[in-house]
């Protein structure tokens, strides 16, 4: 599960770091949103199954 949320949020980053290089300030912070709701989510599936 780690794994797959490090992934994520590493792309993530590598994506909004580039929209940051050309100023697509509202791009990058989408971006970021987007992979923190993503990444709460894998944590999220993965408790649940954990429970099951």
């Amino acid at each position: 599960m780690y794994k797959k949320m490090y992934y994520r949020l590493f792309n993530s980053i590598t994506d909004a770091l580039a929209a940051l290089e050309q100023q697509n300030f509202g791009a990058a912070a989408e971006i970021l949103r987007q992979a923190q709701i993503d990444s709460e989510e894998i944590y999220l599936d993965a408790e649940d199954e954990d429970e099951a």
